[in-house]
């Protein structure tokens, strides 16, 4: 089959027009009059980075169509690669084509870089630990200082070994993988830092053992995207994972059958659209949003609609109905108080858009943010803070006060979701730069150009 090497270290994915500009700022112009947007968002990273390590587990071709080729998922694409499974990539197409051996890793010694990517670092570093062969694994400065240890201890438990080449339980490491095993393993585990940890293991386990139960420690109850792991082994042919309770699951040796699979849009991107008709009294409609997704970040829109939002579905194209949402008259949103463990990508969505609210935001149960790609409670304190905004810290949250935001250049952190969210607030306020806007290419690549068609249209 015809290999297109993809490589997750060139600007090929970033729009010509943003290339061409080499923004190293990005000057928000406030709106003039509500927006009407229309936009298309690329597909859901995890789903995309999902679907990826799930078809390089199935037996056969599986195609993937409405993949999101950013940063992160060039990333486990080009690890696939270097693990050497056939791959094919059509990146005007959206698509991506899979050969898998049947849980088999073509390639039984190999190097691999995650990148950035949390869900990269994970995901393979579990899939590498199943399987009978010798892997040696870096990734960023960043991410090597992202929560990595629960999943590798549970790891060792199993039977794979590792050799710290840095600090212990951190990249880079290389690892024995521990090989089919026989009975039942049982594991404890704690995910408050990341529910990837749980998704990375049920993903993988099939592979290599008969059977896995894992009990969870710990206080963390957000689940939802261990709910769209289990779903989405449910759709590549695995009978799924068993639960005893809120916090046992058992998950045991099944085949991944190949198929053609859609990636549904990326609902954290989505968000972001939708939060500026809320902050403007416009509209906007995502396309090809889905009734039955299986992303957490749909949680984020209800709490638009209880900030004052009105949320349908409205008649589309091609018999589909589409999610429209409409923001308050002049963007006269109601504070609230919402505890978004969850949904917590959306914590600074809503920050950024939280100073215009007639009461205070209070934000709770998200200290596990300060551990992502920034500390994200301290971030957007300090950046409100730069622009005048008020805000409290709790233990597990934060508390943003009501406030005219005034002019200035907010720190981007490397964190794509820094970028993205504040740029709402610059919609309603004078003077709002985004340093280095093009760490959002992580996520969302052409995302300044789309909010540029979509709101100033």
């Amino acid at each position: 089959m015809h290999t297109n090497r993809v490589d997750a270290g060139t600007n090929h994915v970033l729009s010509k027009d943003e290339r061409d500009r080499n923004m190293d700022v990005y000057e928000v112009k406030p709106i003039s009059a509500p927006p009407n947007l229309r936009v298309c968002v690329p597909g859901s990273k995890s789903i995309t980075n999902r679907a990826l390590l799930l078809a390089a587990m199935t037996e056969g071709m599986t195609i993937l169509r409405g993949v999101q080729f950013s940063e992160d998922s060039l990333h486990f694409l080009t690890a696939l690669q270097d693990l050497g499974f056939q791959i094919s990539v059509d990146q005007q197409n959206g698509t991506v084509l899979v050969r898998g051996y049947g849980g088999r890793i073509p390639r039984t010694k190999a190097t691999i870089y995650a990148g950035s990517a949390g869900t990269a670092a994970r995901f393979l570093t579990a899939f590498v630990a199943m399987s009978p062969g010798w892997y040696r694994m870096n990734a960023s400065e960043q991410m090597k200082k992202r929560p990595m240890r629960e999943l590798f201890v549970a790891l060792e438990e199993m039977g794979a070994r590792f050799n710290w080449l840095g600090d212990p339980y951190s990249f880079p490491m290389e690892v024995q993988g521990m090989g089919q095993r026989h009975g039942e393993y049982r594991i404890r585990l704690n995910i408050d830092r990341s529910s990837q940890f749980l998704s990375a293991l049920l993903m993988t386990a099939p592979l290599a053992l008969e059977s896995l139960v894992v009990e969870l420690t710990g206080k963390r109850s957000a689940k939802s995207y261990v709910h769209m792991t289990e779903q989405m082994m449910r759709q590549f042919g695995h009978p799924g994972v068993q639960k005893y309770g809120e916090d046992c699951y058992q998950v045991k040796r099944k085949p991944y059958q190949a198929q053609e699979y859609m990636v549904e849009p990326d609902v954290s991107a989505a968000c972001y659209f939708y939060a500026a008709a809320a902050v403007t009294g416009g509209t906007a409609v995502v396309q090809n949003m889905s009734k039955d997704s299986l992303q957490g970040d749909m949680k984020f829109l209800e709490v638009l609609e209880k900030m004052g939002c009105t949320l349908q579905w409205i008649p589309g194209g091609h018999q589909r109905e589409e999610l429209q949402l409409v923001g308050p008259d002049k963007g006269a949103l109601h504070g609230i108080d919402v505890t978004m463990s969850d949904f917590s990508d959306q914590v600074l969505t809503l920050a950024a858009i939280a100073p215009y609210a007639d009461s205070p935001v209070t934000i709770r149960g998200v200290a596990h943010i300060r551990r992502q790609e920034s500390d994200r409670l301290k971030v957007l304190i300090t950046e409100l803070g730069r622009m005048g905004i008020r805000c409290e810290q709790l233990e597990d949250g934060v508390i943003i006060h009501p406030g005219q935001p005034h002019a200035a250049r907010i720190q981007t952190y490397q964190d794509h979701r820094v970028a993205m969210s504040f740029a709402l607030t610059g919609l309603r306020a004078e003077g709002i730069e985004i340093a280095d806007p093009l760490c959002c290419r992580k996520t969302f690549a052409d995302y300044f150009e789309v909010f540029e068609k979509g709101i100033y249209q």
